[in-house]
């Protein structure tokens, strides 16, 4: 009855619009092997393995076109005809007059926005092993393994050096060696060898003089450097 109350149309046409959507997303983390350490010898150790992962995703969402506003139409109910009273006056029969004629439309919001999202995170792994007298052991034995290559390396070392003075000694007791201009000259530069380019300390005796018989003579004055007459011979001054 309240459809047509002073002749204005009151017709209820509600609109519901449903929509949503669903993302699934997921952080996956792949554990790689253990750092292996090799020291030779078939040595190997592994040691704990921390992996860090950073991550960001994002999502996007919208609607093309993009319309914020509808026409909604308002469609023609009115039900006036069709049937007649007890007094002869006609009435509606409850058929629509006019089915489907649209009066007017109105405008009515869509609520269609676009919709982002950004998520960003780490991912923290730590993976170690279970065993630890196993890696102990693994421990010692490098250390182990280790000196004996430095121990090695230093026997090396010395076999070279005594080889390396071996042979400049001996070349420079035969007078031969490297000129100081040439590139090799430090090869044998730190190398000394007695009485040919290291002298050693010694001391010289002066015999006496003796007479031509063999029997000594008178030994004479001692001379000095006092008076010039005493050296022998003749002084000219030039």
């Amino acid at each position: 009855m309240a459809e047509t109350v002073g002749g204005v149309s009151a017709t209820a046409s509600p609109v519901a619009n449903s929509s949503g959507s669903v993302t699934n997303q997921a952080i996956q983390v792949l554990q790689g092997p253990y750092i292996t350490n090799t020291y030779g010898a078939g040595i190997q150790c592994q040691g704990p393995t921390r992996n860090f992962t950073p991550f960001v995703t994002g999502s996007a969402s919208a609607s093309k076109p993009f319309e914020p506003f509808f026409d909604d139409p308002v469609f023609d109910v009115s039900d006036n005809f069709g049937a007649f009273d007890s007094d002869g006056n006609p009435t509606g029969d409850g058929i629509i007059d006019n089915p489907g004629k649209v009066l007017f439309t109105k405008k009515s919001r869509t609520g269609q926005k676009d919709n982002y999202s950004i998520s960003a995170g780490f991912s923290v792994t730590w993976s170690q092993p279970l065993d630890k007298k196993l890696q102990d052991q693994c421990k010692e034995a490098a250390a182990a393994n280790i000196a004996l290559l430095q121990q090695t390396n230093a026997n090396k070392r010395l076999d070279f050096e005594i080889a390396r003075l071996k042979n400049c000694g001996e070349l420079m007791q035969k007078g031969i060696m490297f000129s100081p201009k040439s590139p090799y000259y430090s090869v044998c530069a730190d190398v000394l060898v007695v009485n040919k380019n290291l002298i050693a300390p010694h001391v010289h005796s002066i015999p006496s003089s003796s007479s031509v018989s063999g029997k000594p003579s008178a030994i004479p004055s001692q001379r000095d450097s006092s008076d010039a007459a005493l050296l022998g011979a003749p002084l000219k001054i030039k």
